[in-house]
């Protein structure tokens, strides 16, 4: 059989295989998954409000002029109108057909941004 020298080299053995096993077990079993992924939140920089000046306009006054009128026997239809403006004074007039046959006209001024509408209202013609 084997001499005290040979057992105690075959037990050295056996215990230095039995704590490599051990040690070998203990790791984990699928050492090369990676890590799990969790990124870093994005740092948040609101944007910054940029300034600018408000542009800055050349107020130019108001300028027109406009006429129109309708004439439609056949329907009934008489009326028009003309309005000149310029800057805050405004003139003008319209006029419309009214089913009693007499034609009324509606004259306005405004003199200036604090005056208002000023209207004069004619009738001309016979009801019918």
């Amino acid at each position: 059989f084997l001499t005290a020298n040979q057992y105690q080299n075959i037990m050295k053995s056996f215990v230095a295989l039995s704590a490599l096993l051990a040690v070998a077990m203990s790791a984990p079993a699928d050492p090369y998954r990676p890590a799990p992924y969790h990124p870093a939140p994005a740092p948040y920089h609101p944007a910054p409000a940029p300034y600018h000046a408000a542009p800055t306009y050349k107020e130019e006054p108001a300028a027109y002029q406009y006429q129109y009128a309708v004439s439609d026997e056949y329907a009934g239809l008489n009326f028009g109108a003309d309005e000149a403006r310029d800057g805050y004074s405004t003139q003008g007039k319209y006029s419309v057909a009214l089913p009693d046959g007499r034609i009324q006209t509606v004259s306005y001024n405004v003199a200036d941004a604090y005056s208002g509408y000023v209207a004069d209202v004619t009738y001309s013609g016979e009801a019918k």
